[in-house]
């Protein structure tokens, strides 16, 4: 068994998600306790009590998400020994998720994460005015249609694809009213459906311009060590380990789309058999279902699934 750590993004916050994990071990506590430090705020009261709609704001949700992943992995290496450059080919996440997965192979600390992902998610919140940009899900759909679809429906504005997650599926965003064109239009092209999401801004297309800006000048600032283990980067589904390159790449990753599908088929091009998902949810194990029936996926969120993956080791 050749495993790969991944990481899960936007969309995989709930109400409740870390409170097994902080009752459970203290170094998970202790994870939520330094980054509610880091950022100046009682993250961790959110994500246990609520509201969803104040979870949900994308400075919330990002620090959020990453927080548990990296309270799973303390409790993993701390807790049940696991240690990642033994056992972990490479690692990847969805979106936000490439910061958990860099601070969890030590390119990041878990404050500088917290922090970058507080300053990203606002930059991105701010970079287009509220009821301006969209997005939609497009079931059935593969790139290539997307990308057809996207072309035929922008008319000028910006629609392009933001998500390759899977051979059915691609997310687009840009302008509303050129995302309203292209759901309208799907039919026309065989797209089983297509569905509006409900986000608080476009993400991964050229709208996002103004939040690129912003994480370059906050990645400036930090010193990236270079990863424990390969990354698989969104922007290019491909490995890296350079931390100039991880940056720059990083910043690309704002405006461009998240090559998903690609990079989880350059996982198992380059051996690995089994996807391990560290976070709240379980997206990224229902899309690999999606991607290659031949990869296994293991989900990771709570104690029971600490205890489990730990055990099949």
């Amino acid at each position: 068994m050749t495993i790969a750590l991944v990481f899960p993004g936007q969309g995989s916050q709930a109400v409740g998600m870390g409170v097994d994990l902080a009752g459970s071990f203290s170094v998970a506590r202790e994870t939520f306790e330094e980054v509610d430090e880091s950022l100046k705020q009682n993250l961790f009261k959110l994500m246990s009590e609520g509201p969803i709609e104040t979870l949900t704001l994308t400075e919330n949700a990002q620090p959020a998400i990453m927080s548990v992943s990296l309270a799973i992995m303390r409790v993993l290496e701390r807790e049940g020994g696991f240690e990642i450059t033994d056992k972990a080919l490479f690692v990847a996440g969805h979106s936000l998720g490439e910061y958990s997965a860099l601070a969890a192979v030590g390119s990041f600390t878990l404050s500088e994460a917290a922090q970058l992902l507080k300053t990203r998610g606002k930059a991105m919140q701010e970079a287009v005015p509220v009821g301006e940009g969209g997005m939609a899900a497009l079931l059935g759909a593969n790139l290539d249609l997307a990308i057809k679809l996207s072309e035929a429906a922008s008319e000028g504005e910006v629609c392009s694809p933001a998500n390759d997650n899977a051979d059915d599926q691609v997310v687009i965003s840009g302008n509303a009213s050129a995302i309203d064109r292209a759901v309208a239009l799907a039919p026309e092209f065989g797209i089983k459906r297509a569905i509006p999401l409900t986000v608080s801004a476009p993400f991964h297309c050229a709208m996002m311009a103004p939040a690129a800006v912003a994480m370059q000048e906050a990645l400036a600032k930090i010193d990236v060590a270079p990863p424990l283990v390969p990354l698989v980067a969104n922007i290019t589904a491909k490995p890296v380990q350079e931390p100039d390159i991880i940056c720059r790449q990083l910043v690309q990753q704002v405006t461009g789309m998240v090559r998903w599908r690609e990079s989880v088929l350059q996982m198992k091009e380059e051996g690995v058999d089994k996807l391990v998902e560290i976070g709240a949810g379980k997206v990224l194990g229902g899309l690999l279902r999606r991607i290659d029936k031949e990869m296994s996926a293991a989900s990771i969120s709570d104690p029971k699934g600490v205890e489990k993956f730990l055990l099949s080791l």
